[in-house]
Protein backbone atom coordinates (compact mmCIF):
# COMPACT_ATOMS: atom_id res chain seq x y z
CA UNK A 1 0.00 0.00 0.00
CA UNK A 2 1.41 3.37 -1.01
CA UNK A 3 1.22 6.52 1.02
CA UNK A 4 -1.59 7.66 -1.26
CA UNK A 5 -3.57 4.53 -0.47
CA UNK A 6 -3.27 4.86 3.30
CA UNK A 7 -6.27 6.37 5.03
CA UNK A 8 -5.59 9.71 6.57
CA UNK A 9 -6.96 11.03 9.80
CA UNK A 10 -8.58 14.41 9.41
CA UNK A 11 -9.04 17.03 12.07
CA UNK A 12 -12.76 16.28 12.06
CA UNK A 13 -12.09 12.58 12.72
CA UNK A 14 -9.79 13.43 15.60
CA UNK A 15 -12.33 15.85 17.05
CA UNK A 16 -15.07 13.21 16.73
CA UNK A 17 -12.90 10.65 18.54
CA UNK A 18 -12.16 13.16 21.29
CA UNK A 19 -15.85 14.02 21.66
CA UNK A 20 -16.74 10.32 21.82
CA UNK A 21 -14.09 9.69 24.46
CA UNK A 22 -15.26 12.69 26.47
CA UNK A 23 -18.85 11.46 26.23
CA UNK A 24 -17.83 8.02 27.52
CA UNK A 25 -15.93 9.57 30.41
CA UNK A 26 -18.91 11.76 31.32
CA UNK A 27 -21.17 8.71 31.19
CA UNK A 28 -18.85 6.71 33.44
CA UNK A 29 -18.63 9.55 35.96
CA UNK A 30 -22.40 10.05 35.98
CA UNK A 31 -23.10 6.35 36.51
CA UNK A 32 -20.47 6.26 39.27
CA UNK A 33 -22.18 9.20 40.99
CA UNK A 34 -25.74 7.96 40.51
CA UNK A 35 -25.16 4.44 41.82
CA UNK A 36 -22.65 5.16 44.55
CA UNK A 37 -19.55 3.58 43.06
CA UNK A 38 -17.37 1.10 44.93
CA UNK A 39 -18.13 2.58 48.33
CA UNK A 40 -21.86 2.42 47.72
CA UNK A 41 -21.57 -1.27 46.80
CA UNK A 42 -19.62 -1.97 49.97
CA UNK A 43 -22.22 -0.20 52.07
CA UNK A 44 -24.91 -2.28 50.39
CA UNK A 45 -23.21 -5.60 51.00
CA UNK A 46 -21.62 -5.26 54.46
CA UNK A 47 -24.77 -5.25 56.68
CA UNK A 48 -26.26 -8.35 55.06
CA UNK A 49 -22.88 -10.07 55.03
CA UNK A 50 -22.40 -9.38 58.74
CA UNK A 51 -25.93 -10.59 59.50
CA UNK A 52 -25.53 -13.94 57.75
CA UNK A 53 -21.99 -14.43 59.10
CA UNK A 54 -23.04 -13.98 62.72
CA UNK A 55 -26.21 -16.02 62.25
CA UNK A 56 -24.20 -18.82 60.64
CA UNK A 57 -21.95 -18.92 63.72
CA UNK A 58 -24.39 -18.63 66.62
CA UNK A 59 -27.95 -18.76 65.14
CA UNK A 60 -28.87 -15.74 67.27
CA UNK A 61 -31.36 -13.53 65.39
CA UNK A 62 -31.15 -10.61 67.82
CA UNK A 63 -27.36 -10.37 67.84
CA UNK A 64 -27.19 -10.70 64.06
CA UNK A 65 -29.84 -8.04 63.48
CA UNK A 66 -28.38 -5.57 65.96
CA UNK A 67 -24.89 -6.01 64.48
CA UNK A 68 -26.19 -5.38 60.95
CA UNK A 69 -28.03 -2.24 62.05
CA UNK A 70 -25.04 -1.02 64.05
CA UNK A 71 -22.63 -1.31 61.13
CA UNK A 72 -25.11 0.54 58.90
CA UNK A 73 -25.22 3.41 61.38
CA UNK A 74 -21.42 3.44 61.57
CA UNK A 75 -21.21 3.73 57.77
CA UNK A 76 -23.57 6.72 57.86
CA UNK A 77 -21.59 8.32 60.69
CA UNK A 78 -18.35 7.94 58.70
CA UNK A 79 -19.93 9.68 55.72
CA UNK A 80 -21.26 12.48 57.93
CA UNK A 81 -17.84 13.02 59.50
CA UNK A 82 -16.22 13.10 56.07
CA UNK A 83 -19.05 15.31 54.75
CA UNK A 84 -19.67 12.90 51.90
CA UNK A 85 -22.97 12.23 50.14
CA UNK A 86 -25.11 10.19 52.52
CA UNK A 87 -28.08 9.20 50.35
CA UNK A 88 -26.75 5.70 49.62
CA UNK A 89 -25.74 5.08 53.23
CA UNK A 90 -29.10 6.35 54.53
CA UNK A 91 -30.99 4.14 52.10
CA UNK A 92 -28.96 1.23 53.42
CA UNK A 93 -29.84 2.10 57.02
CA UNK A 94 -33.55 2.29 56.25
CA UNK A 95 -33.40 -1.03 54.40
CA UNK A 96 -31.59 -2.73 57.27
CA UNK A 97 -33.92 -1.15 59.85
CA UNK A 98 -37.00 -2.46 58.03
CA UNK A 99 -35.41 -5.88 57.83
CA UNK A 100 -34.56 -5.88 61.54
CA UNK A 101 -38.07 -4.82 62.56
CA UNK A 102 -39.70 -7.37 60.28
CA UNK A 103 -37.47 -10.23 61.46
CA UNK A 104 -38.00 -9.32 65.12
CA UNK A 105 -41.76 -9.22 64.64
CA UNK A 106 -41.97 -12.61 62.96
CA UNK A 107 -39.09 -14.31 64.73
CA UNK A 108 -37.90 -15.68 61.39
CA UNK A 109 -34.33 -14.71 60.49
CA UNK A 110 -35.07 -15.03 56.76
CA UNK A 111 -37.53 -12.16 57.08
CA UNK A 112 -34.57 -9.84 57.61
CA UNK A 113 -34.12 -10.03 53.84
CA UNK A 114 -37.80 -9.89 52.86
CA UNK A 115 -38.26 -6.07 52.71
CA UNK A 116 -35.23 -5.77 50.44
CA UNK A 117 -36.56 -8.53 48.21
CA UNK A 118 -39.93 -6.85 47.92
CA UNK A 119 -38.21 -3.57 47.11
CA UNK A 120 -36.16 -5.28 44.39
CA UNK A 121 -39.31 -6.79 42.89
CA UNK A 122 -41.10 -3.45 42.96
CA UNK A 123 -38.10 -1.74 41.39
CA UNK A 124 -37.93 -4.37 38.63
CA UNK A 125 -41.60 -3.82 37.80
CA UNK A 126 -41.11 -0.04 37.88
CA UNK A 127 -38.30 -0.29 35.33
CA UNK A 128 -40.38 -2.47 33.02
CA UNK A 129 -43.62 -0.51 33.32
CA UNK A 130 -41.96 2.86 32.78
CA UNK A 131 -40.08 1.49 29.77
CA UNK A 132 -43.38 0.33 28.28
CA UNK A 133 -44.96 3.70 29.06
CA UNK A 134 -42.22 5.58 27.22
CA UNK A 135 -40.88 7.26 30.36
CA UNK A 136 -38.00 4.92 31.31
CA UNK A 137 -37.12 5.10 34.97
CA UNK A 138 -33.38 5.09 34.34
CA UNK A 139 -33.82 8.31 32.35
CA UNK A 140 -35.65 9.92 35.26
CA UNK A 141 -32.78 8.90 37.55
CA UNK A 142 -29.88 9.88 35.32
CA UNK A 143 -31.39 12.92 33.58
CA UNK A 144 -30.57 15.34 36.42
CA UNK A 145 -27.11 13.77 36.81
CA UNK A 146 -26.35 14.51 33.14
CA UNK A 147 -27.91 18.00 33.54
CA UNK A 148 -30.41 17.17 30.81
CA UNK A 149 -33.46 16.67 33.06
CA UNK A 150 -36.29 15.46 30.78
CA UNK A 151 -35.00 16.99 27.54
CA UNK A 152 -34.30 13.46 26.27
CA UNK A 153 -38.03 12.75 26.06
CA UNK A 154 -38.82 15.21 23.27
CA UNK A 155 -35.53 16.66 22.02
CA UNK A 156 -33.12 13.72 22.04
CA UNK A 157 -34.77 10.54 20.72
CA UNK A 158 -31.47 8.68 20.58
CA UNK A 159 -30.97 9.05 24.31
CA UNK A 160 -34.60 8.16 24.99
CA UNK A 161 -34.04 4.92 23.10
CA UNK A 162 -30.88 4.24 25.10
CA UNK A 163 -32.67 4.93 28.39
CA UNK A 164 -35.49 2.62 27.34
CA UNK A 165 -33.05 -0.20 26.57
CA UNK A 166 -31.27 0.38 29.88
CA UNK A 167 -34.56 0.30 31.80
CA UNK A 168 -35.46 -3.00 30.13
CA UNK A 169 -32.06 -4.35 31.12
CA UNK A 170 -32.43 -3.27 34.75
CA UNK A 171 -35.98 -4.62 34.97
CA UNK A 172 -35.19 -8.01 33.48
CA UNK A 173 -31.98 -8.45 35.48
CA UNK A 174 -33.70 -7.60 38.77
CA UNK A 175 -36.65 -9.79 37.84
CA UNK A 176 -34.25 -12.66 37.19
CA UNK A 177 -32.70 -12.07 40.60
CA UNK A 178 -36.15 -12.24 42.20
CA UNK A 179 -36.89 -15.46 40.32
CA UNK A 180 -33.94 -17.04 42.13
CA UNK A 181 -34.48 -15.56 45.58
CA UNK A 182 -38.22 -15.87 46.17
CA UNK A 183 -38.36 -19.67 45.68
CA UNK A 184 -35.30 -20.01 47.93
CA UNK A 185 -37.04 -17.91 50.56
CA UNK A 186 -39.63 -20.68 50.91
CA UNK A 187 -37.51 -23.83 50.78
CA UNK A 188 -33.91 -22.97 51.71
CA UNK A 189 -32.66 -22.66 55.28
CA UNK A 190 -31.71 -19.22 56.56
CA UNK A 191 -27.95 -19.68 56.31
CA UNK A 192 -27.96 -20.99 52.73
CA UNK A 193 -30.50 -18.37 51.67
CA UNK A 194 -28.50 -15.56 53.27
CA UNK A 195 -25.25 -16.50 51.55
CA UNK A 196 -26.94 -16.80 48.15
CA UNK A 197 -28.57 -13.41 48.63
CA UNK A 198 -25.25 -11.79 49.56
CA UNK A 199 -23.60 -13.42 46.55
CA UNK A 200 -26.31 -11.95 44.29
CA UNK A 201 -25.90 -8.41 45.60
CA UNK A 202 -23.14 -7.17 43.30
CA UNK A 203 -22.98 -9.21 40.04
CA UNK A 204 -26.50 -8.34 38.75
CA UNK A 205 -25.93 -4.71 39.71
CA UNK A 206 -22.62 -4.56 37.86
CA UNK A 207 -24.17 -6.20 34.79
CA UNK A 208 -27.01 -3.65 34.74
CA UNK A 209 -24.61 -0.73 35.18
CA UNK A 210 -22.35 -2.07 32.42
CA UNK A 211 -25.24 -2.44 29.97
CA UNK A 212 -26.44 1.06 30.85
CA UNK A 213 -22.96 2.39 30.08
CA UNK A 214 -22.90 0.52 26.75
CA UNK A 215 -26.27 1.90 25.67
CA UNK A 216 -25.51 5.47 26.72
CA UNK A 217 -21.97 5.47 25.31
CA UNK A 218 -23.46 4.81 21.87
CA UNK A 219 -26.24 7.38 22.30
CA UNK A 220 -26.10 11.08 21.33
CA UNK A 221 -24.62 13.37 24.01
CA UNK A 222 -27.03 14.86 26.55
CA UNK A 223 -28.51 18.31 26.08
CA UNK A 224 -27.30 20.46 28.95
CA UNK A 225 -30.51 22.33 29.77
CA UNK A 226 -28.84 24.16 32.65
CA UNK A 227 -26.23 25.61 30.28
CA UNK A 228 -29.04 26.59 27.90
CA UNK A 229 -30.91 28.40 30.67
CA UNK A 230 -27.74 30.21 31.74
CA UNK A 231 -27.07 31.22 28.12
CA UNK A 232 -30.63 32.53 27.78
CA UNK A 233 -30.25 34.52 31.00
CA UNK A 234 -26.98 36.03 29.79
CA UNK A 235 -28.52 36.89 26.42
CA UNK A 236 -31.47 38.52 28.14
CA UNK A 237 -29.17 40.54 30.38
CA UNK A 238 -27.17 41.65 27.33
CA UNK A 239 -30.36 42.71 25.53
CA UNK A 240 -31.46 44.71 28.55
CA UNK A 241 -28.04 46.32 28.85
CA UNK A 242 -28.04 47.20 25.14
CA UNK A 243 -31.54 48.67 25.40
CA UNK A 244 -30.57 50.69 28.45
CA UNK A 245 -27.45 51.99 26.68
CA UNK A 246 -29.52 52.94 23.63
CA UNK A 247 -31.97 54.93 25.77
CA UNK A 248 -29.12 56.82 27.42
CA UNK A 249 -27.58 57.93 24.13
CA UNK A 250 -28.53 61.56 23.25
CA UNK A 251 -30.64 61.99 20.15
CA UNK A 252 -28.79 63.34 17.06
Amino acid sequence: MTSLDKPTTTGQDTRADQDAQASREVTEAALFEAFGGLRGMIETVVPGLLFVTIFTINKDLHVSAIAALAVSLVLVAVRLVRRDTVKHAFSGVFGVAFGVVFAMMTGNAKDFYLPGMLYTLGLALAYLVTALAGVPLIGLILGPVFKENLSWRSRNPGRKKAYTKASWAWGLILLGKCAILFPMYWWADTTKFGWVLVALKIPPFLLAVYLTWVFLAKAPPPIDVFAEMEAEERAEEERKAAAAAARQQPEA
